[in-house]
């Protein structure tokens, strides 16, 4: 599998998808609460933790 811009998109949407779905599923917290706090931030940390892993693979495929 090659991983272009699409296909880890894909992936990252998944990933908090299965994630927002657990918590609406388990009820943990309301649900308007998931879904306008928790699904953005894990969106947005998962975007910032992609961006730094894909700097340090650029970093140690060059050194």
């Amino acid at each position: 599998m090659e991983f272009n811009l699409p296909v880890t998109a894909a992936i990252l949407v998944g990933i908090v998808a299965l994630g927002t779905a657990a918590l609406i599923g388990m009820e943990v917290m309301a649900t308007t609460t998931v879904l306008m706090m928790v699904t953005p931030s894990m969106l947005v940390f998962g975007a910032i933790a992609l961006f730094v892993g894909i700097k340090h693979g650029e970093y140690r495929a060059t050194r």
